[in-house]
């Protein structure tokens, strides 16, 4: 938080309900996924808050260790409600970040080194233009990732360009 002081640190909805599911028996997961998605699909902070009072008492006493971890990622949780519904399915999940990041690292592993910055800068443009093999959406491209832009930078204002 230091580098960026005014970052907005969100969970992945993806990988705090994985998280969570670890605690549960295997036969309650599509029970407890849907009570979840009651929870992070609420069209305000207080309706969650509202909807996860209810999800405590249908599964606290039985899985008492879920309620604590979503109690726990509930800061980091929050700021994903501020957003309209219609962007929220863009950035619920942080798999795409993690997904460019691992490409990253996987370039510059294969390349040792680099002469200089710019031969780096290079290298990242060129995986970022890659597409992507193997998965449903070779292009690389987010459906309704215009839209959730437009809208992130009316929240954020000159934080945020659209280039």
């Amino acid at each position: 938080m230091e580098i960026w002081p005014q970052a907005t640190v969100q969970q992945c909805v993806v990988h705090l309900i994985r998280s969570l599911l670890r605690y549960a028996s295997k036969a309650h997961w599509s029970r407890l996924t849907k009570d979840l998605r009651r929870i992070y699909t609420a069209p305000t902070e207080t309706a969650a808050e509202q909807r996860f009072a209810e999800f405590e008492a249908e599964w606290g006493d039985r899985y008492p260790a879920v309620i604590r971890l979503w109690r726990e990622a509930w800061p980091t949780f929050t700021p994903f409600l501020a957003f309209p519904a219609e962007i929220r399915r863009v950035i619920y999940t942080t798999n795409a970040i993690e997904s460019l990041g691992a490409r990253f690292r996987q370039a510059a592993r294969r390349r040792g080194h680099f002469p200089t910055e710019q031969a780096a800068l290079k290298v990242l443009y060129l995986v970022i233009r890659q597409p992507l093999k193997n998965r449903p959406n070779v292009t690389g491209r987010t459906p309704g990732w215009k839209t959730a832009l437009n809208t992130l930078a009316l929240y954020y204002g000159d934080r945020i360009t659209l280039n």
